[in-house]
């Protein structure tokens, strides 16, 4: 009995050390091993591991997303009685083409004569480009004429839709000369143009998502004769060109956006 009572001496602040640890939270156990000398006995207590979890970043969950979705490529010809891919594909190239046309001609650091030629001016006879009813001309670096002799009835249209064209241009009118100063190169102008790349990008998407949009209600009436593992297939085909196009949207906005800046 004696011998019993001082063993239990020995291991009770070992037992109460080990208990106590069971019953604290996890946040607070700490990660290590107690250890000392109580009557020439070495006591030691195991403290239970905290468990970790570890999360993904943001950046490891986009790579894993990217790989899980598979791309398809379906033969064009074997659905050709459904949906023309090959005329989609081209009416989404178009609305890149024009947006890269737009990029080119109007959102400049330098306004060149070739800025102003498509200026959609609104006359009597319908929606004209500038060129087709002005003589444009550099007469100075800081300086564009329009001549507007051949239509001088459309001046006055002429003037507002340079002033509309989002340009940051001031035009100045003499008789039916239109003299366009070109402003100069300032920060703000740089942010400017910025904003109406970003606005033209925008819309360029609105006119995929049209395209998009037509031809998955075209898919849509084909449904009665085709079986619907094709026309997810096809939907998926389709939606996938509509996201690349928009990636190559993306990409032509930031090269435009950092030649902008400077």
């Amino acid at each position: 009995m004696a011998l019993g009572l001082k063993c239990f001496r020995v291991i009770h602040p070992a037992f109460c050390n080990y208990f106590a640890t069971l019953t604290r939270p996890v946040s607070e156990i700490s990660m290590k091993t107690v250890s000392g000398r109580q009557h020439d006995h070495r006591q030691c207590v195991a403290c239970p591991a905290v468990p970790i979890r570890h999360f993904a970043t943001k950046k490891a969950k986009a790579k894993l997303k990217g790989h899980s979705q598979t791309r398809v490529n379906i033969n064009t010809a074997l659905v050709e009685d459904i949906i023309n891919l090959e005329e989609l594909d081209e009416e989404m190239k178009s609305v890149m083409d024009a947006l890269k046309d737009n990029f080119n001609k109007t959102l400049n650091i330098r306004t060149s004569p070739g800025s102003l030629d498509n200026i959609t001016v609104v006359t009597a006879d319908g929606k004209l480009a500038l060129n087709q009813i002005g003589q444009i001309s550099m007469k100075s670096p800081q300086l564009i004429l329009v001549n507007m002799a051949s239509f001088p009835e459309c001046t006055a249209a002429a003037i507002k839709a340079i002033r509309e064209s989002g340009m940051n241009l001031n035009p100045e009118v003499e008789g039916t000369l239109i003299r366009v100063p070109i402003p100069k190169v300032t920060r703000e102008h740089r942010e400017m143009l910025v904003k109406l790349a970003k606005q033209s990008t925008n819309k360029a998407k609105d006119s995929l998502r049209r395209v998009r949009a037509n031809a998955m209600n075209k898919l849509k009436k084909s449904k009665d004769n085709t079986s619907e593992d094709t026309i997810r297939l096809i939907e998926k085909q389709i939606s996938q060109m509509a996201d690349d196009t928009v990636a190559e949207l993306d990409r032509h906005l930031a090269v435009k956006t950092k030649e902008l800046l400077g």
